[in-house]
This record gives C-alpha cells, sequence and structure tokens, in this order.
C-alpha cells in the first residue's frame, strides 16, 4: 500500500499532537499520553500517533516499544496554512493580508526590524530573479 502524501492542512487534534511532539521529541505512547498535558487514553493517543504515521507527519520507529517523532516541521505545517489563508482571504495577494496585520496589531521595535530585514531579502531576491531572466 503506497503512503498517503502529506495533507495541505491537518486537523485541530492532528496540530495537538504534533505540537507535543516537537516540544517532547521521540516518545512511546506513554511518553506522548504523558506529555500531551490532557486527559487522554493510552489507545486514544496510540490511535492518534498511528494516523499521523499513515499521513506522513510521524514516524515510528520499529524497536519496542516504538518511539514516535514529528515527520514535518513547524515550519511546514506554518507555511501549508499560511499559503492556505493567503489564497482565501486575499486571493493569492499578501499585501492585504500584511496591510491588515500592521494596522490591527501593535509592533514592537523588534518586530518592525525583522519586517524590514525580510522585506529587504524579499527585494534582494527579486532583483537577483530579474538579473537572472535578463541573462537568459
Amino acid at each position: 500500500m503506497a503512503k498517503k502524501s502529506k495533507p495541505a492542512r491537518y486537523a485541530s487534534g492532528d496540530l495537538e499532537l504534533l505540537e507535543m511532539l516537537w516540544r517532547a521529541g521521540p516518545v512511546t505512547i506513554l511518553e506522548a499520553q504523558q506529555a500531551f498535558g490532557k486527559e487522554i487514553g493510552y489507545t486514544t493517543v496510540q490511535t492518534r500517533l498511528n494516523r499521523l504515521v499513515e499521513k506522513n507527519a510521524a514516524k515510528r520507529t520499529t524497536t519496542r516499544p516504538a518511539k514516535y517523532s514529528a515527520a514535518v516541521t513547524p515550519e511546514e505545517v506554518r507555511g501549508r496554512d499560511l499559503d492556505v489563508l493567503v489564497q482565501r482571504v486575499s486571493a493569492g495577494r499578501v499585501t492585504p493580508l500584511v496591510a491588515h496585520l500592521l494596522n490591527a496589531n501593535d509592533l514592537s521595535s523588534e518586530e518592525l526590524q525583522e519586517l524590514k530585514q525580510l522585506v529587504a531579502e524579499a527585494e534582494q531576491k527579486s532583483r537577483d530573479k530579474s538579473k537572472k531572466e535578463k541573462q537568459s
């Protein structure tokens, strides 16, 4: 049976388990149950972890007891969710989303500096792309 590809988005329950795996690292089912932070049954944790493995979001070792770890990074998950959000709320345009976030939030000077750096990097990337296209 072929492995399923990673879904575009994860359900909230999947995200809760992934967050626990990112925080706790490789864990057995019992360790996962204890690290989860909510009352949840052992077999429920086992089922949900195995579903994450089927979705290629987690990995399971072949050792006994098996250890589970995340197969996706927070950045990958965040990136997919943000791509979907940008597509849904602003037809793929980033500017309206950024404008809303800038206007609706009080940003620290550190956050503003980070944003300036990101814009500078995007501008450089755009210039580099233009140069390559002109050379082709």
